[in-house]
């Protein structure tokens, strides 16, 4: 290779160059460029090829090309002068000269210190020069980066000797299906094996396979189960499964899952048993009018509400009114107009479905009206917020008891003033939107109601 000289109309810096220089510390280059020497370099390619006779030798030619050190100040740029990247260059209009000064950039680089520091910086003579751009032909080339990976056929030889089994999720299941079904499998194993499930059947094609295994069956086989703890765990894999997947849904109902539910939470059994089993009947009704009527007529209202009044914790509670105002708000939605039917061919039959689940009997017969405001006495603000989202949504059935309830009353005024005051002290710190003032807001819109 050799070293010509770079004009300052234009000749530019090689590629190979530039991965060079990248390469160096930038004070490094500074100091090439502004100690050593007032010339610029370009390295470039032998026109021969650059591997032929003499590729060995390689020349090296400085040639003087004035490089300015550009300042803070403008100053004029003569033609033969060459100036370094990232400085500001113009044209003088009243000059007709070129002007150059320090870009944004090197204001911030070339302080004083920093050119008292570049001063005792080493430079680097020809011979390291040359050395370097040895290097990096070298790393270029292709041989020695293939020397440092092994071949694919290698890999692929060593991969087999491995003879590793690989499971699909459907194997998994019917694997462990049979495992929880063998006669010499511990409680222990069956109750990693619900653990196991549980976590495949949140994919919707899982928990539908599993329904096709029999894994239904063993499940709901598994809530009448003497040991709580599979109790619990059979009805955490069943929520899971049903959650939005109606075909799973579909063959639940079928198969008695709704009363073996109802039956779980009537008998006496630990909080943690009825927290799941909750939560298995709050997923079986979801978006699914045949479950809800259903369980509207096997009395699932009065199940939930001596549920209620058996809870004196309130965590119970507020998920007994969470899956109330669930279904009521399901209803309204889907009895909205303004839903085009061209866009959506299955709301007319959707809205049909819902006019069966009668909701408003079952409320005012089971007492809900006076039931849910007494989660408003609970000191938790989520307690609180659940109750009143409730209260709002059944406020078409319970209006004449709401208006007669003092009780009731008297805790809106309570609560307003509480949760004002919440609100002005956030908004005296600089927060706005805040959750008390949505909670504000629900107080507002029921008291509106009751006028």
């Amino acid at each position: 290779m050799r070293l010509i000289s770079c004009s300052a109309t234009g000749a530019s810096l090689s590629s190979l160059t530039l991965a060079f220089l990248l390469l160096l510390p930038c004070h490094h280059v500074a100091s090439i460029l502004g100690q050593k020497s007032d010339s610029a370099l370009t390295v470039v390619e032998d026109a021969e090829g650059g591997e032929g006779a003499g590729a060995d030798e390689e020349e090296e030619v400085m040639v003087d090309l004035k490089v300015v050190k550009p300042t803070a100040q403008w100053q004029t740029l003569k033609p033969e002068e060459a100036v370094p990247a990232g400085s500001h260059v113009r044209l003088n209009l009243q000059t007709g000269q070129r002007e150059v000064r320090l870009g944004e950039e090197q204001l911030k680089y070339w302080t004083q210190e920093h050119r008292e520091r570049e001063a005792t910086q080493p430079t680097f003579s020809p011979d390291e020069l040359k050395q370097a751009m040895k290097k990096i032909k070298e790393d270029l080339n292709p041989d020695s980066v293939a020397s440092k990976y092994r071949p694919l056929e290698e890999l692929k030889r060593d991969m087999a000797q491995l003879d590793l089994l690989i499971e699909t999720d459907v194997q998994i299941m019917r694997r462990l299906l049979d495992q929880f079904n063998s006669s010499n499998s511990t409680t222990e194993q069956r109750l990693n094996i619900l653990h196991e499930l549980e976590y495949l059947v949140h994919q919707v094609d899982n928990a539908q396979t599993l329904c096709s295994m029999g894994g239904l069956q063993l499940i709901l086989g598994g809530l009448n189960s003497s040991d709580v703890r599979l109790q619990e765990s059979s009805a955490f894999v069943l929520g899971s499964a049903l959650s939005s997947n109606p075909e799973v849904q579909v063959k639940a109902v079928e198969s008695g899952a709704l009363q073996m539910l109802l039956t779980a939470l009537v008998t006496a059994q630990p909080l943690q048993v009825k927290k799941k089993v909750l939560f298995a009947v709050a997923s079986l009704l979801r978006h699914f009018p045949y479950a809800q009527r259903n369980f509207l007529s096997h009395g699932g209202l009065q199940v939930l509400s001596e549920l209620f009044r058996a809870d004196g914790g309130g965590v119970l509670r507020t998920r007994v009114v969470t899956m109330l105002y669930d279904m009521i708000s399901e209803k309204e939605l889907i009895s909205q107009t303004g839903l085009d039917p061209v866009l959506d061919a299955s709301h007319e039959e959707r809205v049909r479905q819902y006019s069966k689940v009668s909701l408003e009997g079952g409320l005012l017969e089971n007492g809900w009206c006076s039931l849910v405001p007494q989660l408003l006495e609970s000191t938790e603000h989520d307690y609180r917020e659940k109750a009143l989202r409730a209260l709002l949504a059944m406020a078409p059935t319970c209006l004449n008891q709401y208006r007669s309830d003092s009780a009731l009353l008297g805790s809106l005024l309570s609560l307003r003033d509480q949760y004002q005051e919440m609100v002005q002290s956030e908004m005296i710190l600089g927060e706005e939107n805040s959750y008390f003032a949505e909670i504000v807001d629900l107080i507002d819109a029921l008291q509106v109601k009751m006028k």
